[in-house]
This record gives structure tokens, C-alpha cells and sequence, in this order.
């Protein structure tokens, strides 16, 4: 890997924000209006969704026997919120500390107390930088088998194997990372890695809420990447030149490989629980081949369940994310309420 904070930069995702730069890379003083509708199209969609509010009494009885557990990527983890916990490793970071000590308002968390769950019956396993290759592997042993080169990540958990061997319902949120770590670092190569402070601007939260001043701040940093003429040929080459076309298809390969042997390993694993396939939503549609991708994930994703039973797809199509790509807190509201909905009684 060429440059050892890319863990850091995953953790935020700030990859879907960082597409849009090629847009107006050559005119960096200006922020074109367009950067700002999708987040009030979400807006105006989540409030006409009656599922955008917290978890309601239609939600199954509460079970104290029954555990579930939330296996996928740093948005089932809870990154973007308060108090997402984990420590520093060797290599990446460790999430151990969020399997049980997730933040109050991660829709983990808000699915146990629908169910009346306590914290050793709602289980988050949501890995940041994980990709549909990375938890196949894991679901093996429990331990990815090398370091995922591109992403900067190494996770080693037997432990997970033990709490989807007892799970009641097992939801699955994994898949966007597929087309996010090598987007993000073949933007790094184009760009010769002069996007590190606008990501590291991202990664430390300030820009989550949307705001003037927020965009101003994100404005500034743009301006101040200061690309040569070959760096901006290499990012608009990258991004609207069919670099992202391709990095696109290849993710869906992946993901098409991929997710097949996930419910698999799961179904072998534990070959009563309820499975439940979380779909996809697109934070930032500015580019026709996100929004492709995003399709095509989804549907791939309904199809598995429809070909294998006690599988349940779940689309969240109204979920609200932050600038950061990570759901706001009514997005994870929103979430925990479709998964208990489609949770069986």
C-alpha cells in the first residue's frame, strides 16, 4: 500500500464525496450547487417515508432469548457516530470494543432495544473497510487469511464465528467497498496523493452536517489541492473517462462471487437463523455508473434471497446519510425499523 493512513480515510468513506472533484477540479474556487441536492432529495424523500421514524410497536415481541447479530462494513459499525469504539492495531484498527460497546444510535443498537435485547444478545460485527471478498474469507475461520493490501485492513475475530453460531437473525450490510477502495486509491494515484488533507477533513467529522460553512471549509481544501496539469488529465481520466466504469464492473463481479458463498458459509454456519440482505443506497448519484452499480448490487442482492430460503432482502432506499456517506441518525433510525419489520415474529 502506498500510503499508510489509507485505514483512516475508509473509516470515513469519504470516497463518494472525493468523485465528485474531477467535476470542477479545474476550476477549484468553485462548488457547482449540484454537490448539494442530493442530500435535500433524501431529505424531502425521508420525510414522505413513514419508516424514517423510530422503531415502532409492530416490531416482534420482546424475546430475551434471542440474539441477532449485524455482519458488514463501517455503516453497520456505526463510524460517523458518537462514540463508534475502537483501538488502534498493528495494522488498521481494532473493532472489538464496538462488537458490544456500539454507539446508542447505530441501528445495532436500536434493533436490540426493538427486540429487548441486551447488549450480549445484539451483536455488531460491522468492520470498517470490509469488502464482500474480506467476509467471505472471514466466515471460514473468522480471520481474513492476509492483509487486504488496497484497504490497509487485517481483521482476526474467531469470536464472530461463536455469535453467528447462536444467532437468531443475522442481518448482512456489505458490498460498497467493493468499488470504494479502489476508487479511492486510484484516485490517490492520480492525484499523487495531494487528497490526504481533504480527506483528512473529512475523516474528522466536521463536514458530517451539511452547511455553508461546512462547504465553504470543503471548498478551501479543494482549492488548495493544487493539481499539476497531468494529475488533473490522470483524475478526470479516472473519473469520466471510464476509469470508475471499470472499477464499477469489477465490484460487481466481486460482489456477484462473492456474496453467493457469504450466504452460503452463513447457511452453514448456522442453518436455522433468518438472514436478512440490508440493500444499498447511493449518497452522492452524480456519476451514472454509482448509480448503475448500486442497481445492479441491489438486485443481485434481492435475487440471492429469493433463491435460498429463510432469506430476506431488505431495501432501504430512503436512507439519509451524512456528508461523510454514513447514515445520519434518522438514517439509522430508518434502517432499524425496516429490519425489525422484516424480522420474523
Amino acid at each position: 500500500m502506498k500510503h499508510p493512513r489509507f485505514t483512516a480515510w475508509l473509516c470515513s468513506a469519504a470516497a463518494l464525496v472525493l468523485l465528485a472533484v474531477p467535476a470542477f477540479a479545474q476550476q477549484p474556487d468553485a462548488l457547482p450547487p449540484e454537490q448539494t441536492a442530493p442530500a435535500a432529495q433524501e431529505q424531502t424523500a425521508e420525510a414522505a417515508a413513514p419508516d424514517a421514524e423510530a422503531p415502532t410497536a409492530e416490531a416482534p415481541a420482546a424475546d430475551p432469548q434471542r440474539t441477532y447479530v449485524a455482519l458488514g462494513d463501517s455503516i453497520v459499525s456505526g463510524v460517523g457516530l458518537p462514540d463508534f469504539k475502537y483501538t488502534e492495531a498493528a495494522i488498521g484498527i481494532d473493532a472489538a470494543p464496538n462488537f458490544e460497546g456500539y454507539p446508542e444510535q447505530c441501528y445495532v443498537s436500536l434493533v436490540g432495544k426493538g427486540l429487548g435485547l441486551d447488549r450480549q444478545h445484539a451483536i455488531n460485527l460491522g468492520l470498517p473497510g470490509l469488502t464482500t471478498g474480506d467476509l467471505a474469507d472471514m466466515l471460514h475461520t473468522g480471520a481474513m487469511p492476509q492483509m487486504n493490501q488496497q484497504a490497509g485492513t487485517y481483521y482476526v475475530y474467531p469470536q464472530m464465528l461463536d455469535y453467528l453460531k447462536r444467532a437468531d437473525v443475522i442481518s448482512v450490510q456489505i458490498g460498497s467497498n467493493d468499488a470504494l477502495v479502489p476508487a479511492l486509491v486510484a484516485l490517490g494515484n492520480a492525484t499523487n496523493w495531494k487528497s490526504e488533507q481533504l480527506v483528512a477533513t473529512m475523516v474528522s467529522g466536521v463536514l458530517r452536517e451539511p452547511s455553508f460553512e461546512n462547504l465553504q471549509r470543503l471548498n478551501s481544501d479543494l482549492s488548495r489541492l493544487r493539481l499539476t496539469k497531468e494529475e488533473k488529465q490522470a483524475t478526470t481520466q479516472l473519473l469520466l473517462g471510464g476509469g470508475t466504469d471499470a472499477i464499477c464492473e469489477q465490484a460487481y463481479q466481486e460482489a456477484a462471487v462473492h456474496m453467493p458463498q457469504v450466504v452460503a458459509e452463513l447457511r452453514a454456519l448456522n442453518p436455522d437463523a433468518q438472514i436478512i440482505l440490508l440493500g444499498y443506497t447511493n449518497p452522492v448519484p452524480l456519476l451514472p455508473e454509482w448509480t448503475q452499480l448500486f442497481r445492479r448490487l441491489n438486485a443481485l442482492s434481492k435475487n440471492l434471497a429469493a433463491q435460498n430460503e429463510n432469506v430476506t432482502y431488505v431495501p432501504i432506499p430512503f436512507a439519509m446519510t451524512a456528508t461523510d456517506a454514513h447514515p445520519t441518525v434518522s438514517g439509522h433510525k430508518y434502517i432499524a425499523n425496516r429490519i425489525l419489520r422484516a424480522i420474523k415474529k
